[in-house]
């Protein structure tokens, strides 16, 4: 094992070093608004990671969509966001990335009560899967890569479900990169999913989408988004929250949006 991790490693490292293709530069650019903000070097560790993403993941159009580069280095850019600045091992338990032109659906199921249970279809834009598989409708992937500020970015929230599932289990508890720090985390991230499930549940506005009020690992998907595309106000309204996703992903972006907005005040 040890030498398999090696060769991993070594592998992963003239991977990351290759020159990184013109029109794929272009593409992040053109499609993925985060990338454009990110420092120089910050974005050649990025780019670094895209290249080991579509070494290692399997990518398949589905639903007549012809893949092609633009689409697998978009989704792999936002898949790298939540990879800067750690130690890494690439989502190890996601093998295929399955992209569909637009809103696609799934089976589906509800419970009515009494043990009656409603079969069905549902429409959906993305879902994680535990056997090692991410599904994205790519219209929705463009849209919210564009807008760094509207706090919906489809890939963000699966990818964040991966990294929650690495241990197996999605509780909105991800692999933490030290012991101390799991319970400054239970307490910050389960005050805050209580707090955001009353405010839900009374129909007060929320800065986090609603959505992350279901259950705790859709909370910490939907606080990733608003960490990246909405840093400064949930910096603001969230300070603590801020804190351990800061903690987390090593990263600080809402100390970037004010560079961003100081070197480009209109």
């Amino acid at each position: 094992m040890p030498l398999l991790r090696w060769l991993r490693r070594r592998r992963r490292a003239r991977l990351r070093a290759q020159p990184f293709p013109a029109p794929w530069c272009e593409a992040l650019s053109r499609n993925v608004a985060l990338y454009r903000v990110l420092p120089p070097d910050d974005q050649r560790e990025l780019e670094g990671h895209v290249q080991v993403l579509l070494a290692e993941k399997s990518f398949e159009g589905c639903g007549g969509l012809t893949l092609t580069d633009e689409i697998t280095v978009t989704i792999a850019g936002c898949a790298a966001l939540l990879l800067l600045h750690r130690d890494t091992d690439y989502y190890p338990g996601l093998r295929s990335i399955l992209v569909y032109p637009s809103t696609y659906f799934a089976p589906a199921q509800t419970h009515l009560g009494g043990g009656v249970v409603l079969e069905g279809t549902q429409a959906r834009l993305g879902e994680s899967w535990h056997r090692g598989a991410v599904v994205l409708a790519w219209d929705d992937v463009l849209r919210g890569a564009a807008d760094m500020h509207d706090g919906r970015n489809v890939v963000l929230h699966e990818l964040a479900h991966q990294l929650d599932q690495q241990d197996g289990w999605a509780d909105g508890a991800p692999e933490l990169p030290h012991r101390a720090m799991y319970r400054p985390w239970a307490r910050v991230l389960s005050r805050e999913f209580e707090a955001h499930t009353r405010a839900v549940d009374a129909g007060r506005p929320t800065l986090i989408d609603p959505y992350g009020a279901l259950n705790p690992a859709e909370f910490f998907a939907v606080v990733t988004e608003a960490f990246f595309e909405k840093p400064k106000q949930l910096r603001a309204r969230h300070p603590d929250l801020y804190e351990q996703l800061q903690a987390f992903y090593r990263q600080d972006p809402a100390a970037l949006r004010d560079a961003v907005d100081r070197a480009d005040p209109a």
